[in-house]
């Protein structure tokens, strides 16, 4: 009985624990400021996939040129993906369809991008949409930048 409440307590304190590191490490992304949530999903077949597949829940960080893309329910210190601001090329916005809806925030708008030859769709709400496309636009002089 001893070793049952034993084992029990050290799971519950376990699993606070592993509550709490994620509370801490998103406090930590989230401390220098321009961050937003964004959900992402690499390598989008060219017809596109409204089954809701691929799609992983993150936030976003603005660091200088580059976002960097942190996956929610991880541990890892680092960013998942980086992206550089003159390698995004946008080639399109669209809602949500079919079982997305399900696997995105409510109100995110899905935004069609290439990177380096690779498609991606990064979805977010209007807002986060309005400031990620602000600052592509906001490239220093002489870097191409491609918004549609």
């Amino acid at each position: 009985m001893v070793l049952a409440l034993t084992v029990c307590g050290l799971v519950v304190a376990l699993v606070v624990l592993g509550l709490f590191v994620f509370g801490l490490r998103r406090r930590l992304i989230q401390r220098s400021g321009g961050t937003f949530d964004c959900s992402l999903r690499w390598d989008v077949p060219e017809k596109g996939d409204p089954s809701g597949k691929g799609w992983s829940y993150g936030v976003a960080r603005y660091n200088g040129d580059r976002v960097e893309w942190y996956r929610v329910f991880s541990y890892a210190p680092r960013p998942r993906r980086v992206l550089e601001r003159s390698a995004i090329e946008v080639a399109g916005r669209r809602a949500p369809e079919g079982e997305e809806e399900l696997a995105l925030l409510s109100d995110a708008i899905v935004l069609a991008c290439l990177y380096r030859g690779t498609r991606l769709e990064l979805a977010m709400s209007e807002d986060a949409l309005t400031g990620f496309l602000a600052w592509l636009e906001a490239a220093p002089p002489g870097q191409r930048v491609n918004v549609a």
